[in-house]
């Protein structure tokens, strides 16, 4: 059964940092497009950042310089190191993974950035 986890989530203050985590359950996960997207209460679910398998990037405006995506091919994993936080990063953050018709969803950690 395919699964996708993050942890890492908290309550931090304005100018914080956080590190999340995506463990997969997936066979062939180097080949997997890894995603970052979140949602705030009341908002849609934007995409936030990506990384493909040659580990090349890209990232939302609204986060560029301030979050890193990374993976561990070697360890099934995706991390988004988050740096400056603003209170209005605060959402829910959802791992997604994405190899040509199957798409997979983590269930979410909550970051809070509050003083």
């Amino acid at each position: 059964q395919v699964q996708l986890v993050e942890s890492g989530g908290g309550l931090v203050p304005p100018g914080g940092s956080l590190r999340l985590s995506c463990a997969a359950s997936v066979s062939i996960f180097s080949r997997y497009v890894m995603a970052w997207y979140r949602q705030a209460p009341g908002k849609e679910r934007e995409w936030v950042a990506g990384i493909i398998s040659s580990g090349t990037t890209n990232y939302a405006d609204s986060v560029k310089g301030r979050f890193t995506i990374s993976r561990d091919n070697a360890k099934n994993m995706v991390y988004l190191q988050m740096n400056s936080l603003k209170v209005e990063d605060t959402a829910v953050y959802y791992c997604k993974g994405v190899l040509g018709s199957r798409t997979y969803w983590g269930q979410g950690t909550q970051v809070t950035v509050s003083s």
